[in-house]
């Protein structure tokens, strides 16, 4: 007597999860924490410019070498450059699905919007393109060189910023971008804190605090380098 052979399978543990909305908001949580980490690791070393271009070109060099000799050159940082773009395509995948599962949720708009929702939580998705289309250009500018305004030099990151924020387009690209951004991670940040249950009701102020601070020190961060070469600080 042959025996049934059995072809329905089981969703795996991680499919599961990631069809769920939960657990798509868990991946929008953790990719935006790597991404925010990334951030402060990646302002911290932009204001290296305030201590001249030799610094500020032993920098781009140093990112080059960390790990040696154990990792060849650059591999660190393609690693790292690895890791940010799956968080990227990760979150931004979760948040379109996310969204999409929204809308069809609720197929007629409502009459009245919720009094709550802040501006930041308006211009999210406004705020995820404009972030995605600067990182485009961003990496043309000062990685590749492609749309670089000046004489782009490799491993001379120093004139090359103060070549781009020399023009006006460069800078309001830059700042436009950075605002986003610190919009961006003002609400991101306290919405990972709840998807990842960190958030109480007690806690909530605390989060809202937090979350404001780093937005704000971060965009001052990296908003301080274009004002510093416009100004005359750094040239």
């Amino acid at each position: 007597m042959a025996l049934a052979t059995r072809t329905d399978k089981r969703p795996s543990m991680t499919r599961t999860l990631w069809d769920s909305t939960i657990g798509k908001k868990a991946v929008m949580a953790v990719s935006g924490l790597i991404m925010l980490l990334y951030l402060i690791a990646h302002m911290i070393g932009n204001l290296k410019i305030f201590f001249g271009p030799a610094e500020m070109n032993h920098y781009a060099h140093w990112l080059r070498t960390v790990g040696e000799p154990f990792m060849h050159y650059e591999w660190t940082l393609w690693l790292i450059r690895v890791v940010l773009v799956a968080a990227v395509v990760a979150h931004a995948t979760s948040a379109y699905q996310l969204s999409r599962r929204d809308i069809r949720a609720r197929p007629t708009k409502y009459v009245h919007k919720k009094r709550e929702a802040s501006f930041a939580t308006r211009t999210m998705r406004w705020g995820g393109i404009i972030i995605a289309l600067f990182i485009i250009w961003h990496i043309l500018d000062l990685t590749t060189g492609t749309v670089h305004p000046g004489g782009y030099e490799h491993l001379h990151p120093y004139q090359n910023i103060i070549d781009t924020f020399s023009t006006w387009y460069g800078n309001v690209v830059y700042i436009v971008a950075v605002v986003a951004v610190g919009f961006h991670v003002r609400h991101g940040l306290w919405s990972a804190a709840q998807t990842l249950g960190v958030g109480t009701a007690t806690r909530d102020r605390v989060l809202g605090l937090l979350a404001n601070g780093i937005a704000v020190v971060l965009t001052l961060g990296f908003v301080s380098v274009p004002v510093a070469v416009m100004t005359g600080l750094v040239s």
